[in-house]
């Protein structure tokens, strides 16, 4: 076994190198490598399978007891100052690793047949493997600057992916969404990681911890320190996992493909953002204030993702607000001190949120043939319904991510989003109630999404609801071209400048009057997601929870694991339990009445609570209050400091500039090389000088 830790550097090694002998084909031999396309998959999907092979054993031989183990390099020196790169590999990383691998893996095979038709086939798989060998990299790193590396290149890929379809205005401005608010929040990392170096002298996870908790309790640095340390580090998170205040991102981010919309939500750039809370926990647990404000942040972010995704119609951003609600789950287990429970969900969400992504981009793809490429279209679900009958292996599967995300037993879901709950119950009981009622209103929403799309009769068909959907989305593209575009600057829009509206560039031909099942590459991994959707929580239950004996926090034995899981009490468990799946069943119930019985009318209920629901509609106004703050304000900026450079910066250069030639041109005069004209100059000077001093 020690073997197979020698050579664990392969894993992340291997879907670089499929990037870089596709991406260097693309760039070389770009019309062969194109005309190769489904053999550039089958390398790519190997090279990655590869590495889900190892992945898997090591996480096995985690699970028979072998130590962890670390392998480094210096990488730099400077006096006392000594950098190391490498590798570790201990329980957390084991199965990081198979969860990316795996998912990642399924989604590269659902890629052939969702994107069969793209030009950009063999582009989107480059990008695909770089992105999966980001992550893998960012996974098993020892220390906090490697991890930054990988941080920066994972943020790097997501803007390639998210911006794939870069000719679509919507998608390139999606794309620089994403990456400047992760820029925000990544500057807060940078800040964070110098601070705690400077304090602490190290990059690694548990010494930090360690001398940050000795400095706070000896007095050398203030707690403030410690706690704007923690809080900056913690901005990363906030911005890669999408919490509020950075989390207006991840929506827009469904301008990209749907596979990639499937990898980001499930095991790489959402996930990363829990995994550095999880690797940083050493230092957070020493800094109380640090971790009230980690669980106040998942509690809110998670209420507040739920609250927008019941008045989405777009299939993708409801399933996008979701994923920021269950991230919202995950960080405020950190918080609470549930590292075990936060880390099982992040597990559970993996599979069945990918599951539920790929199931969107299988509608999609059969809404296609009926309403054409028009994401507009396309992806809404007011022209949907009935498809269980066109598509019934992805309606079963999105029934069944359906139920997972619901809590309701025995799916995955239920037992991570119960724990995170008890914990936080016992922690806080408003935490609690808020993620109480989070529960009720993902189960309302994801049945209203499961009713619209896949029970009752089918919409598609019905051009009444077409145009007056296509009527909506002109209204907004005239808005949006009637904004003032910015007077100054190099590349500034021009006034005007609309949104393409294609969907993805393939090139369907055909047209249908009803949707159809997609093909055996799509619908394979939903089928296969469905297992672990279904049975992988069963290893976290709290008869026998085998997950926390092999994930608990770094600061904890296994003795004390066992000693907490002897304390189990079932009565409190079945209290727990019977209010979370409750509070889901209220919520599936109100959805089957609205959405699938129809007998109670939601218009109705919206017009009682106009408010509300405007300001669910409208994303609790957060990007409007965005772009008026930051887009405008900064345009107007950028207009005055324009102005104070073009008057004042620009007018000293060119004042100086004037002032040069006017003198130049005097001198010339003066200076004409005849030597009696010189000594003239200075006898006048000196006679000069004599008068002026002999007057004094």
């Amino acid at each position: 076994m020690e073997v197979i830790y020698q050579y664990a550097w392969l894993i992340p090694v291997l879907p670089l190198l499929g990037a870089m002998l596709v991406g260097l084909g693309l760039i070389s031999f770009n019309q062969t490598t194109n005309r190769l396309r489904q053999l550039n998959a089958v390398l790519i999907i190997s090279l990655m399978g590869a590495a889900l092979g190892l992945s898997s054993a090591l996480l096995w031989s985690q699970l028979q007891g072998h130590p962890t183990y670390l392998r480094t390099l210096e990488w730099a020196a400077a006096g006392n100052f000594h950098l190391t790169m490498g590798y570790t590999i201990d329980n957390l990383t084991s199965l990081m690793l198979v969860i990316v691998t795996s998912v990642a893996v399924l989604v590269m095979v659902y890629t052939d047949g969702y994107m069969a038709h793209d030009p950009g086939y063999v582009r989107f798989y480059a990008y695909l493997s770089l992105f999966g060998s980001s992550m893998l990299g960012l996974v098993v790193s020892p220390n906090l600057v490697q991890i930054y590396i990988f941080w920066e290149l994972v943020g790097m890929c997501s803007y390639l992916l998210v911006g794939f379809w870069y000719d679509r205005k919507s998608a390139a401005d999606a794309a620089q969404k994403a990456f400047v608010t992760n820029r925000v929040g990544d500057f807060g990392l940078l800040l964070g990681i110098l601070g705690l170096f400077w304090a602490t002298g190290s990059f690694d996870f548990q010494i930090m911890g360690d001398r940050l908790a000795e400095l706070v309790q000896t007095g050398s640095i203030s707690n403030f320190l410690a706690v704007l340390f923690a809080i900056l580090v913690f901005l990363g998170p906030v911005a890669k996992s999408a919490q509020f205040p950075l989390h207006v991102w991840l929506p827009d981010a469904m301008e990209g493909p749907t596979p990639i919309s499937a990898l980001i939500h499930a095991a790489t750039m959402v996930a990363a953002g829990v995994f550095l809370v999880a690797r940083m926990y050493p230092v957070f647990e020493h800094v109380p204030a640090a971790m009230n404000v980690i669980a106040f942040t998942g509690a809110f972010t998670a209420f507040l993702g739920a609250t927008i995704a019941i008045t989405q119609n777009d299939i993708k951003k409801g399933l996008a607000y979701s994923t920021i609600s269950q991230l919202g789950y995950m960080v405020m287990a950190m918080g609470v001190g549930a590292y075990s429970a936060g880390l099982f969900h992040l597990m559970t969400h993996a599979y069945f949120k990918a599951m539920l992504f790929l199931g969107s981009g299988s509608v999609i793809h059969g809404m296609e043939a009926v309403v054409g490429h028009d994401p507009a279209l396309a992806q809404d679900m007011r022209l949907m319904g009935g498809l269980r009958k066109y598509m019934p292996a992805t309606g079963l599967t999105f029934l069944i991510g359906c139920l997972a995300i619901s809590g309701i037993p025995p799916f995955a879901g239920f037992w991570s989003k119960d724990e995170i709950l008890g914990a936080a119950y016992a922690a806080n009981p408003l935490l609690w109630f808020i993620g109480w009622m989070t529960a009720g209103i993902t189960a309302f929403y994801m049945f209203r999404m499961y009713f619209s799309t896949f029970e009752g009769k089918f919409r598609g068909n019905d051009e009444k609801i077409k145009d007056r959907l296509l009527k909506a989305k002109t209204i907004l593209l005239e808005l949006e071209s009637a904004e003032p575009a910015p007077v100054f600057g190099p590349g500034a829009m021009k006034k005007g400048e609309l949104a393409a509206t294609g969907g993805h560039h393939d090139g369907h031909g055909h047209h249908s009057s009803s949707p159809h099942e997609s093909p055996w590459t799509m619908t394979l991994p939903l089928l296969i997601l469905a297992i672990p959707s279904m049975l992988i929580g069963l290893v976290g239950t709290p008869y026998n929870n085998y997950f926390e004996r092999f994930i608990f926090s770094p600061t904890e034995s296994l003795a004390e694991v066992l000693e907490k899981a002897a304390e189990f009490d079932p009565n409190e468990f079945y209290i727990m339990a019977g209010g979370s799946v409750g509070v889901s069943l209220i919520g599936i119930t109100l959805a089957s009445l609205m959405y699938l019985q129809r007998k109670i009318d939601p218009a109705a209920i919206a017009a009682k609570i106009k408010p509300l629901y405007e300001l669910s509609l409208n994303k609790w106004y957060f990007d409007d209050i965005y772009h008026r703050v930051f887009v405008l304000g900064l345009r107007r900026l950028a207009r005055q400091v324009m102005e104070v450079d073009f008057r004042v910066v620009d007018g000293a250069v060119n004042l100086t500039g004037f002032f040069t030639l006017v003198s130049g041109e005097g001198l010339k005069y003066l200076e004409n090389g005849r030597v009696q004209f010189y000594a003239l100059i200075v006898f006048g000077a000196v006679l000069g000088l004599v008068i002026v001093f002999g007057v004094t």
